[in-house]
């Protein structure tokens, strides 16, 4: 357990934000599972158009061509990966982590390029 300097404890602080993103990430996991099909659909176009944005600000920012290329790749990669998942059928599971993987990294690639 660690303690500050007033001696309060966030041990069990840290244990309930633990459990209280995995109950979150369930109850999403949940409510993708009932209608997969539609939410599926929505996501390929909102996650596509947040890809799109990374893109072209990896595009347009001044970073060396080997960086720029590199990250491009990785959101073009996780962008296509997710689309695919979606159109091949896989399991649920596989789709919902390929979706928030895309999005977070599109949107740390969006936050990198903006500062």
């Amino acid at each position: 357990m660690t303690k500050n300097t007033t001696g309060m404890n966030f041990g069990h602080q840290k244990i309930n934000l633990k459990i209280t993103v995995m109950k979150l990430y369930n109850s999403l996991l949940d409510e993708f599972k009932k209608q997969k099909m539609g939410y599926a659909s929505i996501a390929i176009i909102g996650q596509s158009c947040i890809g799109s944005v990374a893109a072209m600000l990896i595009l347009m920012s001044d970073a060396s061509k080997g960086m720029l290329l590199i990250q491009l790749f990785f959101v073009t990669i996780l962008c296509m990966g997710f689309n695919g998942a979606v159109i091949a059928q896989q399991k649920t599971n596989i789709i919902f982590n390929l979706l928030l993987i895309s999005v977070a990294f599109s949107i740390f690639i969006i936050t990198i390029n903006l500062i």
